[in-house]
């Protein structure tokens, strides 16, 4: 029941650098506050955090994350246009609506990533997840058929997080 070093360290440094990126400062007592926090917050809490370790971190999952950041900031930039559009033409229309969608990411943390990032792109909200199945509000539904709406609202996403997450 001891200690799992991998698991713990990379709790660790995860938290270290929330904390950094959070406080928005490198000022020393910032950061032997930090010190301390992380190392108890990580003691108490490393094995919820994650079953892998520092196998979480390689090259090929942070090339992936800085393609997909990039992706990610288009899409949502788009996106805002297209809200925006939306609100000033009060005469465009829009057909609300929920549509299911199917992702083909295995692990709970790329469906995080698809939710959160479907959530976080203006126009559509993911309100739940049940098995592989989304259910997304659209704020312009343009099919209700599963494997197109997978294709409009998640396809931009979902093949970079199955590099990411997978």
């Amino acid at each position: 029941m001891g200690i799992h070093l991998g698991r713990y360290t990379a709790t660790a440094v995860v938290l270290f650098f929330l904390w950094l990126l959070f406080t928005s400062t490198i000022a020393l007592q910032e950061v032997i506050t930090g010190i301390v926090l992380v190392v108890l917050i990580a003691a108490l809490g490393y094995r919820n955090f994650t079953s892998r370790g520092l196998g979480i971190f390689s090259l090929r999952r942070l090339g992936g994350l800085l393609v997909y950041i990039p992706i990610f900031f288009w899409e949502m930039l788009k996106a805002n246009f297209d809200v925006a559009y939306r609100v000033v033409h009060p005469r465009m229309p829009i057909r609300p609506g929920i549509v299911v969608i199917k992702t083909g990411l295995k692990t709970d943390v790329g469906k995080l990533f698809l939710a959160n990032s479907i959530t976080l792109t203006p126009g559509t909200l993911t309100m739940d997840v049940s098995g592989d199945c989304l259910f997304v509000h659209w704020i312009n539904v343009k099919d209700r058929d599963i494997e197109k709406a997978t294709e409009l609202i998640a396809g931009r996403f979902e093949k970079h997080l199955k590099g990411i997450c997978e």
